[in-house]
């Protein structure tokens, strides 16, 4: 061993961790593993991998560390360190914890960031880069054999672990009965909950910098003393509901915080207290109304509550998570906090749908009790007894997808450190007189004498012997048995109350399922064996209720199909969900009689075990592995005390061990056994720094009967044990009183599902129980083709490429890569290597030509993908579970309906809702389509659908600044202080929105800066680059703008530039430049021929400004509106936007401009289209001639290109005869029409209204979206190749906002991120705002993407102070507008606050707006139809005469109607008023998270600021001030001005 001195630099001076001079220590080469320890340190060894040489280091013999790694290991500068190479699989790292926050990191990312771990090493806190530094984590802890380790190497077998400091996490608070009740603290349960678990939660969160995103529900079920729904009232019948036993009740759901980060959670609790202390009361005595009588209302216990459908509500927003993709944030969390002890009363089919989501959809579920713990193993799910016949026995499960924490405080009583795990039954109190006499206590207990007498002759001992035994074959008798089972080691409270039911401790000695460690000698039992159930009678004098009887159902086998039962089977009719296991043989059979099983007893399940499945090992690489083998829940941890002599630990063993086993355990000599041979530089590191011995934590339940440490006694690989969530850990009661203690790390950083796992069937069950069906796919033929399709051509995805992106689809869509252990290589192989024979050959005897290279075995539920490759071939084999016969369908499509009510914030009432709890088919799933579209790089061949569930990000364009938002953030009282936009102030906006495409979505550059677009805010692009058509002789009129224009055509306010220097300097500059051109800019006469405007297009000075050369562009391409622009400027007297394109179109006509895809099909259209100069065959021989590319879908599929719907005083005509009254929405100079341009339009003429309507019509496009190819990684920081696509409407309105949908699978999210961020820092600059947006803009309860816990806020309008007198609003029109001028009259209004109107797909009678700051959304309810019929006539516009009225439907209602009404009676507790209120329904933005306000330079997500808008909205509505009155009056005077005047 050789010395060195250590050094230490910093990252500034080299980015790498260690650096060596070669010749120092010869041999050594890059990619060696050395450790460097002080020769008197034992412990702290550093392990580093040598990434680069310096052949300069100063000094000799030296070694350089970087700074804050020496600091972590304690190693000093400058003093001698030892440094040898270690081989990589002495120091191989079983599993390693990767931490990140902030960021959205996919399945796919994960995944390609371990395999760029693998042979590196890592050390405790290092940073990990990926993707060019757009994904960033950090290694927070690492295991190797059986301990946690300070540094080693990630090898092929490492497990990787991600979790999230930023996760999407929802906490349903249960507020059942016991929350009132009290601890043995004196605390109320609710105290310990939120003082107690939530406070010590949100400290916790603190001190690791959590930044979760959370909503706090507070939820519980109301039951009703009620036999038939006619005792209760109307108003109460909407949304109750009956459970299995008749009873009736409600759910309700208080949300109390809805996607909210805070730094500091503390006022949350504050706030939780208050809701607390009125919570019961409203809720039992919401219905109740005066004079009216309704059925007592009870709270339910926390068993019988509504705990499985809690955890469904959170699933419909997870299972979305594709919809509103946030990049700040990955994972899903969901967690129940309970005051129950972990036993609930659930449906089974419910049961089956929660499992199978929950395991699907890979989200964690935590269920934390406040509860002291039951002696028996929890969580346990105590099945609903459907069957009414006395012998039904119950039937329990217990849930191995739910995480279990128990809460308990760190009080401590000063006399007693007992701690009750019992609730003692309520004491009965006996009459003095016949105190002692049996009869009478019996009667207290049951009321029916005769049924005691019947049970009171039944031999309880014989029964609990038969009880946990295999039931004999076809018998459908009750059977005596006289032999009586052992008693159990744990000691039976033999009271004359509960002796009996004590006595169900008992071993079980035989089942079909449940398979018992060597010692117990038992032949294998027959498989598909049936008998009778065995009841359990129920015995009067037994105080214990029946689920203290505590039976857990095992699960039967059937040998046909022995690797599918992950579930409880029973009802023998029962389907089974998705990958929750397959139900056994459908055959008739007698009513008493159920499929064979032996009950599991809960108070002993730790020798319990069951048939292995996929579901079982879906979370179990997030396990490290313990010292003994077996993987360990952390909190589930007692140590052994190290100072305890070797007698005394046996001692402890023999009481604590659950096992009634006659062999004792043996004395373990705790120094001994507890050596395990490890690389030196991996010994515990921080036990080490804390200055402790080391020693091992292990589970007293994993020392098996012979005193050998080692995994328990599943000495079958195929099973599994019952209980826990790791399978493989016992249950025994030691675990409770050592405390199962709180899962915290689960809570604060949680694991995302793992994307490695290691179940896959064996040979025998993959031929028997399995369809198989294969496709290969040939990628360099398929591109071939595809690329030269392209029009642009990007390089397609070679075989390898192809290969590894098949794989991470699969796993972003939830699959995991199997990971087999050694011994089963033989079967098949690890991710990448050799195997021997494809599966595929042995099921259905193929020839195969030749070895595949690589394989991957992918899983999901029940479904297994096998990816190989094979030269230029990829094959995918599938297996999915067979049908047999006798089966129902495996996956029956269960859609379960649930009504509740929920209490959103904002609203004043608990609203109706309903939603559907529905399962997925995964082998729907068409990955064959998915393939190819992989293959070919996304080919519009194979665009992506709706059923591919691929990722968007939703985003609209609005104006940024609007003088009214500033005046608002200053301090403005009212709100309605916003004016449509002016004239100037749109056509910004539009010149904006025209640089925005051409720049940041096409990005295409202008030839030169000189020419460029300028920063000028609201310049048109075309005058630095042309010159201007500003003629020195004489002062030039002002165009309609109000704005001298500068030799600027179109109407710039210059009131909005930017005030910087730089800018300055540029604007003048081209002033200059302008002016140099001046004399030469010669106009063109008006009856000039379209070939002599096309000469003056191409002049290089004067002409029209081409774009550079692209891929695709044709040669002398241009841009729609800035042609129409140009002619305005240089045609004398200018044109009108129409007479511009009515020449354009000529020109197309003549063959001379064609639309740049070739097409001469494509008229003429506005906005920003391409368009290029058609040349002659002279000019098509040029060198630099690029011909278009004649094919138009290829050219749509590259380029976004926009239709514009130009503002009025855009490109205005300059002769001064023309001006037309710019803010005249009609401007036809007639005599009959009276001009009411200044009247509001919901009190115009009827005519006016058919006009507008008209317009709207005319306006709405053809499809209203387009799709484009879209490059997402422009920067290149990927390691693959990455592609997108882009939905963006088709029509832009400078007064609507404008959507943009971003689409992606084969992207990774945090390079979409920087894109998207990207674009919104430019949009700023472009004078537009960009504001991310829900899928659901108002989360309306009956929508199917809609999130079951929120909804809009209904504002009614108090029209009633309007009508003085009238019996109806608008009396003085005519009947059939009403409705409409109602709705003019509404969107008036909301305009006044600052909300725009949103083109949004499917809503035809609704009308949405969208606040110009991107906060909130409004829907403006609407029964009638507003569209008006197709026009007839085109130009003259004729006075409406009385037959042609306008087609009004008022009886067409809308879906929120019924919303609408109950969001209001709700409030005044009086019966439904079936009168239709007028008001709006508002909805907040969600989706502006913490970073896109932080981004964002206007009011977006400001909470003050929405805070104010909505009290002051309100406050208008309901005429507060009179303000409503006074807006009113204000327009009708306006109206009656314009009236006098015609007169």
């Amino acid at each position: 061993m050789k010395l060195f001195k250590l050094i230490v630099h910093q990252k500034n001076f080299s980015g790498e961790d260690l650096i060596i001079n070669p010749k120092d220590y010869p041999g050594i080469k890059k990619g060696d593993i050395v450790e460097i320890f002080h020769p008197e340190d034992e412990f702290s060894r550093l392990l580093l991998q040598i990434t680069a040489f310096k052949e300069d280091l100063q000094g000799r013999e030296t070694v350089s560390v970087e700074n804050n790694i020496a600091t972590t290991f304690q190693l000093r500068t400058f003093a001698d360190v030892y440094m040898n190479i270690v081989n990589p699989d002495d120091v191989a790292l079983d599993s390693v914890e990767l931490t990140f926050k902030d960021q959205y990191m996919g399945r796919s990312e994960m995944w390609r960031l371990k395999n760029c771990l693998v042979n590196t090493c890592v050390y405790l806190n290092k940073k990990i880069e990926f993707c060019g530094g757009s994904i960033r984590c950090q290694v927070h802890e690492m295991w190797s054999q059986g301990d946690r380790v300070a540094c080693g190497v990630i090898t092929d077998d490492t497990k990787v672990v991600f979790r999230s400091s930023t996760s999407m996490v929802y906490l349903f608070i249960q507020m059942s009965s016991e929350m009132w009740d009290f601890d043995i603290h004196g605390d109320l349960y609710f105290e310990k909950a939120v003082n107690g678990f939530l406070a010590d939660l949100f400290q916790k969160w603190k001190k690791n910098g959590s930044n979760h995103e959370v909503t706090i529900v507070l939820f519980s079920r109301t039951f009703y003393n009620a036999t038939s729904l006619e005792e209760f009232p109307n108003h109460m019948r909407e949304c109750l509901q009956h459970d299995y036993r008749g009873r009736f009740y409600e759910d309700f759901y208080r949300v109390a915080v809805q996607n909210e980060r805070y730094e500091d959670w503390s006022n949350i609790l504050v706030q939780l207290r208050k809701l607390f202390t009125d919570y019961q009361k409203i809720v039992l005595e919401y219905h109740q109304r005066p004079g009216i009588v309704m059925p007592k209302a009870i709270n339910s216990t926390a068993a019988q509550g509504n705990f499985l459908e809690v955890l469904n509500m959170s699933l419909n927003v997870f299972e979305k998570h594709y919809l509103d993709r946030s990049f700040d944030r990955t994972g899903q969390l969901s967690v129940v906090i309970t005051p129950g002890v972990g036993v609930f009363e659930v449906d089974r089919e419910l049961t089956n749908v929660t499992k199978q989501r929950i395991i699907d959809n890979g989200v964690g579920s935590d269920l934390v009790c406040v509860g002291e713990q039951p002696l028996h193993a929890v969580p346990l799910l105590k099945f609903h007894n459907k069957d009414t016949s006395i012998n039904a026995a119950d039937d329990y499960s217990m849930p191995h997808w739910i995480n279990l924490s128990f809460y308990s405080t760190n009080k401590k009583i000063p006399y007693s450190t007992f701690i009750p795990r019992i609730k003692l039954p309520p004491k009965i109190s006996k009459p003095p007189s016949e105190c002692g006499k049996l009869p009478n206590k019996t009667k207290l207990l049951q009321e029916d004498g005769s049924e005691c007498l019947r049970n009171t002759l039944f031999d309880y001992d014989a029964y609990d012997a038969q009880v946990f035994q295999l039931p004999p074959v076809h018998t459908a008798s009750l059977q005596r048995v006289s032999t009586r089972t052992k008693k159990t080691s744990v000691a039976c409270m033999e009271t004359h109350s509960n002796s009996q039911a004590l006595k169900l401790l008992k071993r079980k000695m035989s089942d079909p399922d449940i398979h018992h460690p060597p010692p117990d000698t038992h032949s294998s039992p027959t498989v598909a064996s049936r008998s009778a159930a065995i009841s359990i009678p129920h015995r009067a004098d037994d105080l214990i209720s029946v689920n203290s009887n505590g039976e857990v159902n095992s699960k039967p086998r059937i040998s046909l199909i022995d690797d599918h039962g992950d579930v409880e089977i029973s009802p023998p009719f029962r389907p089974v969900v998705g990958s929750a296991g397959s139900p056994t043989n459908s055959v008739t059979q007698p009513n008493n009689i159920r499929p064979g099983r032996a009950l599991i007893n809960p108070f002993d399940p730790s020798h319990v075990t069951i048939k292995l499945t996929s579901n079982r090992r879906r979370w179990t690489h997030i396990f490290p592995k313990g010292p003994t083998g077996v993987l360990i829940q952390q909190h589930h941890y007692q140590a052994v005390p190290t100072q305890s002599s070797p007698e005394q630990l046996s001692d402890t063993m023999s009481i604590l061990s659950s096992s009634p086993n006659e062999h004792s355990i043996a004395s373990i000599n705790a120094q001994s056994t507890c050596q395990i041979p490890r690389s030196a530089s991996q010994i515990g590191f921080q036990d080490h720094m804390k200055g402790k011995a080391i020693r091992l934590n292990f589970p007293l339940n994993s020392v098996d009967k012979t005193g050998h440490i080692g995994p328990p006694t599943t000495n079958n690989k195929s099973l599994t044990l019952l209980w826990g969530a790791t399978g493989e850990q016992e249950w025994t009661p030691a675990l409770t009183t050592a405390n199962i203690g709180v899962d915290w790390r689960s809570l604060t950083i949680p694991a995302c599902l793992p994307i490695t796992t290691d179940y896959f069937p064996d040979k025998r069950s993959l031929q028997n129980d399995y369809v198989v069906s294969d496709y290969n796919l040939l990628p360099d033929d398929v591109n071939a083709d595809f690329a030269q399709l392209r029009a642009i051509y990007k390089k397609p995805l070679n075989t390898a490429e192809v290969f590894k992106e098949l794989v991470s689809q699969r796993l972003a869509q939830g699959f995991q890569l199997i990971i087999l252990p050694p011994a089963n290589k033989t079967q098949a192989t690890t991710p990448g290597s050799k195997p021997p024979a494809p599966l595929s050959s042995l099921m259905r005897g193929m020839q195969v030509e030749s070895e595949p290279k690589e394989e991957y075995l992918l899983s999901i539920g029940r479904i297994f993908h096998k990816i190989s490759l094979c030269g230029n071939s990829i094959t995918v084999t599938r297996y999915r579970p067979r049908i047999f016969m006798f089966h129902r369908h495996p996956y029956p499509p269960f859609n379960i309906h649930y009504r509740y009510r929920f209490h959103a914030p904002h609203h004043d009432t608990y609203e109706v809702s309903w939603v559907s709890f529905t399962t997925e088919k995964l082998e729907n799933y068409n990955w064959n389509y998915l393939d190819h579209y992989i293959c070919t790089r996304g080919d519009t061949d194979f665009s992506l659908v709706e059923a591919l569930k691929y990722w968007r990000f939703r985003v609209f364009l609005l104006p940024l600044n609007t003088p009214a938002t500033r005046r608002i953030l200053d301090g403005s009282v009212h709100c309605d202080i916003y004016s449509p936009a002016t004239s100037a102030e749109q056509a910004n906006f539009m010149e904006g929105f025209l640089r925005f495409i051409e720049t940041w979505l096409n990005r295409i550059r202008r030839p030169n800066a000189n020419k460029n677009w300028t920063s000028l805010v609201g310049s048109s692009p075309f005058r630095e680059r042309l010159g201007s058509n500003r003629l020195p002789e004489k002062p030039r009129p002002r165009s309609g703008s109000k704005v001298m224009d500068r030799g600027r055509v179109s109407p710039a306010s210059e009131a909005v530039l930017p005030h910087s220097p730089e800018l300055q300097q540029q604007q003048d500059h081209s002033e200059c430049s302008e002016d140099s051109i001046n004399a030469e800019v010669s106009k063109i006469k008006s009856s000039a021929s379209n070939a002599e405007i096309l000469e003056a297009m191409k002049q290089p000075h004067t002409g029209i400004g081409f774009l550079t050369q692209h891929p695709s562009l044709p040669s002398l391409t241009f841009v729609s509106a800035e042609a129409v622009q140009w002619l305005n400027n240089h045609i004398e007297g200018g044109v009108t936007v129409e007479k511009a394109i009515i020449i354009m179109e000529g020109m197309i006509r003549e063959r001379l401009i064609c639309h740049a895809s070739g097409s001469f099909k494509k008229p003429f259209i506005l906005g920003f289209y391409l368009y290029h100069i058609v040349q002659d065959k002279d000019g098509q021989k040029d060198r630099e001639y690029f011909p278009p590319l004649g094919d138009l879908r290829s050219f749509e599929n590259e380029w976004v290109e926009v239709e514009m719907k130009v503002p009025k005083g855009w490109c205005e005509p300059t002769a001064p005869t023309q001006i037309s009254n710019i803010s005249s929405p009609i401007s036809i100079p007639s005599c009959d029409i009276i001009d009411e341009s200044s009247v509001p339009v919901f009190l115009r003429d009827d005519s006016d209204l058919v006009f507008l309507t008209e317009d709207r019509e005319r306006t709405a496009p053809v499809s209203p979206y387009k799709h484009t190819h879209l490059d997402i990684d422009i920067n290149n920081k990927s390691d693959r190749i990455e592609w997108g696509h882009l939905r963006y409407q088709s029509l832009f309105k400078t007064d609507y906002s404008y959507e943009l949908v971003v689409q992606w699978v084969a992207s990774s999210g945090s390079i979409v991120a920087d894109l998207i961020f990207g674009w919104q820092r430019k949009a700023q600059l472009c004078g537009i705002q960009m504001v991310p947006i829900p899928s659901d803009l108002l989360a309306l309860p009956f929508t199917l993407k809609s999130d079951p816990l929120r909804g809009p806020i209904f504002i009614p309008l108090h029209t009633e102070c309007l009508m003085t007198n009238k019996p109806y609003l608008f009396d003085e029109f005519r009947e059939d507008t009403y409705t409409q001028r109602l709705f003019l009259f509404q969107e008036a209004i909301v305009q006044r606050f600052g909300f725009v109107p949103c083109l949004v797909e499917g809503t035809e009678n609704d009308h949405q707006y969208v606040h110009v700051t991107g906060n909130a959304f409004i829907l403006v309810p609407s029964t009638s139809c507003i569209r008006a019929r197709p026009r007839t006539d085109t130009n003259i516009i004729r006075r409406i005469t009385g037959q042609k009225r306008y087609p009004v439907h008022p009886d067409q209602s809308s879906p929120h109607e019924a919303y609408i009404t109950r969001h209001v009676s709700g409030k005044n507790k009086d019966d439904y008023s079936m009168d239709r209120r007028v008001g709006f329904l508002w909805s907040w933005n969600h989706m502006v998270s913490r970073k896109w306000k932080s981004l964002s330079t206007s009011a977006t997500g400001d909470e003050l600021f929405q805070k104010k808008i909505i009290q002051d909205f309100r406050n208008f509505c309901s005429n507060a001030d009179n303000r409503l009155r006074q807006y009113w009056e204000s327009c009708w005077e306006l109206k009656e001005k314009t009236c006098s005047r015609t007169e």
